[in-house]
């Protein structure tokens, strides 16, 4: 298994299939984009699929999210989501995704194995969409949610990130909008992962506030932390129920505790927490032919070296050298 030194053991994998995106929020890089990596670097369909074969055979992996970049632009997504739904045991398969393509993919990536998504969207308004992601592609990600709703991948899940003086305002009638249509909405503050390096604690808008800002409009009663488990968001229960709104406070409340995340970038380098500074590189071993035993031990490695946390609460945190879209949600 991928167990570090404090006892977590690490059973969901984070997989980026690109760093490329085709938005350019503005909490994540400039409008200008960013240098991409070159074909070369990045990991093959055979090289991805036969990682996640060693991580779900030899290493206890359960669930698998696929996420970019924007994964959507990966030719040849659903092929590796078939191939890696054949593996045995079978993974639980998920995609994080800014949904602009779904439209045209959600049905075959159902039908190729894959279980669910969870698609970002921050507004309920065009024009603040259009300022927070510099593009003009509101409409298509309504569509995708539509389209991933209907083709069976649910829960489908939401994730907001409220910016001030953007859609600060919007937390209640986004939780409303979801309940009419059955979709799962989690909150998230904004972490410091922009390229810019912009991020300032001051400037975020927190768990609490959300809360606050939730508490106007609807009764909110925590779920529980026997029923979360080592999932990243807490869940209120909204009005007593069914539904449920999830935030997820990676300055605020960090979860570090019960982390079971184990990530691999794009070009194949083990990241055992998304605030790392370090990096272990199986892209080199996959292609000097070493055997599946040896690239798991190199990951094994990779997650004993853990530390207790993200280090957000330290005054001396840095930031990682790759962005949030270079090492994958």
């Amino acid at each position: 298994m991928l167990v570090d030194t404090y006892g977590r053991v690490a059973t969901d994998l984070r997989v980026s299939l690109t760093d490329r995106c085709n938005l350019r929020c503005t909490y994540c890089m400039p409008e200008e984009g960013l240098q991409w990596l070159a074909k070369p670097d990045l990991l093959s369909d055979d090289e991805i699929v036969r990682l996640v074969e060693i991580a779900v055979s030899r290493l206890g992996v359960t669930e698998v999210r696929f996420t970019g970049g924007e994964p959507l632009l990966r030719p040849g997504l659903t092929g590796i989501v078939e191939r890696c739904a054949a593996l045995a045991p079978a993974p639980r398969l998920s995609l994080t995704t800014n949904g602009i393509g779904l439209k045209r993919t959600a049905a075959a990536l159902r039908a190729a194995g894959l279980h669910r998504v969870n698609v970002s969207l921050d507004t309920l308004r065009p024009d603040v969409f259009k300022t927070l992601t510099r593009r003009d592609r509101h409409r298509d990600v309504l569509a995708g949610l539509e389209a991933a709703s209907e083709a069976g991948l649910t829960p489908v899940k939401i994730n907001t990130v409220l910016m001030p003086g953007l859609n600060d305002d919007e937390a209640p009638q986004m939780l409303a909008w979801a309940i009419d249509h059955a979709y799962e909405l989690r909150f998230i503050e904004q972490m410091p992962l922009d390229a810019q390096h912009g991020w300032t604690r001051d400037g975020m808008i927190t768990a609490g506030d959300i809360l606050t800002s939730l508490r106007t409009r609807f009764t909110l009663t925590p779920e529980g932390d026997d029923r979360r488990g080592s999932a990243p968001a807490e869940r209120w229960i909204v009005d007593g129920g069914p539904h449920r709104v999830g935030v997820i406070a990676s300055v605020t409340r960090p979860f570090c505790r019960a982390c079971d995340r184990t990530r691999l970038t794009a070009d194949g380098q083990v990241r055992n927490c998304l605030f790392a500074r370090e990096e272990t590189d199986l892209r080199a071993a996959l292609r000097s032919d070493a055997p599946d035993e040896e690239i798991a031990a190199l990951w094994r490695q990779a997650m004993w070296g853990k530390k207790a946390g993200s280090g957000l609460d330290d005054p001396e945190f840095l930031q990682p050298d790759r962005p949030m879209s270079a090492i994958g949600g």
